[in-house]
């Protein structure tokens, strides 16, 4: 998962060195998306412009490292769907 796009990262992470360091980087097959300043907002693009569909967040940085954040952390499922409610009285 997501060999395409860790691939194409490394391709650019050099050229990006010089244009965006310390940037969030948001990359979905072999195309980067965009440059955000914080973690955050490279997910919360990430998420609007995907959905549900896998996508690549990196920091420019010489060092590469890698984060992996789960689709429960980003709120675009729930663990705990609301519970029925039943009214007094009714049957189960």
């Amino acid at each position: 998962m997501l060999d395409t796009e860790r691939a194409f990262f490394d391709s650019i992470q050099q050229n990006l060195l010089t244009v965006c360091p310390g940037q969030f980087v948001v990359i979905k097959g072999r195309e980067m998306v965009g440059t955000h300043s914080t973690i955050q907002e490279a997910f919360a693009e990430g998420a609007r412009r995907f959905g549900l569909e896998s996508f690549l967040v990196r920091r420019v940085d010489a060092q590469t490292e890698t984060v992996s954040i789960p689709a429960l952390a980003l709120g675009i499922l729930s663990a705990n769907p609301s519970p029925t409610i039943r009214r007094p009285g009714a049957e189960a």
